[in-house]
C-alpha cells in the first residue's frame, strides 16, 4: 500500500504478463477490499499449489519412481506388443463352434446400446 486518502487506496502491483513490470493503481476503498478478499480463502480451507505426483510431501520419491518407470518403458512396450499379438490370436476372436475368425460388422455407442435394449413385451 502506498497511500490511503479520502476513501481512495493507492497501491503498487506487479504485471507478470509484461516481464514483472510494476505499476501503481488507485481504487475506491470498497473496490480495493473486494479485490483483496478474492485472494483470501474461507476459514478451514487450505491452498493447494501442487497435488498428486508433485505434492511436496512425496515429491522426491514420486519423481524417482517416475524416472525409474520411464527408463523401463522400452522393455514394457516390447512386452505389450507381444501380449497384443497373443491376444489377437486367442480364442476370443474365433467362433467357438466352427473355429472361424470373427469379423466385426458394426460397433455401437453407449447411447445406441441403451436404445436397443428396449423390449416390447406385448
Amino acid at each position: 500500500l502506498l497511500a490511503f486518502e479520502q476513501e481512495r487506496v493507492t497501491f503498487r502491483w506487479k504485471d507478470y504478463a509484461h516481464g514483472g513490470k510494476q505499476g501503481q493503481m488507485t481504487l475506491g476503498a470498497t473496490e480495493f477490499l473486494r479485490r483483496f478478499f478474492l485472494h483470501v480463502l474461507p476459514k478451514s480451507f487450505v491452498r493447494i499449489r501442487h497435488f498428486g505426483l508433485l505434492a511436496n510431501r512425496f515429491r522426491a520419491s514420486h519423481l524417482a519412481l517416475c524416472r525409474q518407470l520411464l527408463i523401463s518403458t522400452s522393455s514394457t512396450q516390447q512386452e505389450a506388443k507381444t501380449q497384443q499379438i497373443h491376444a489377437e490370436g486367442s480364442s476370443l476372436w474365433h467362433c467357438p463352434h466352427g473355429g472361424a475368425t470373427m469379423v466385426v460388422i458394426q460397433r455401437f455407442t453407449a447411447a445406441e446400446l441403451s436404445a436397443c435394449m428396449y423390449f416390447d413385451s406385448s
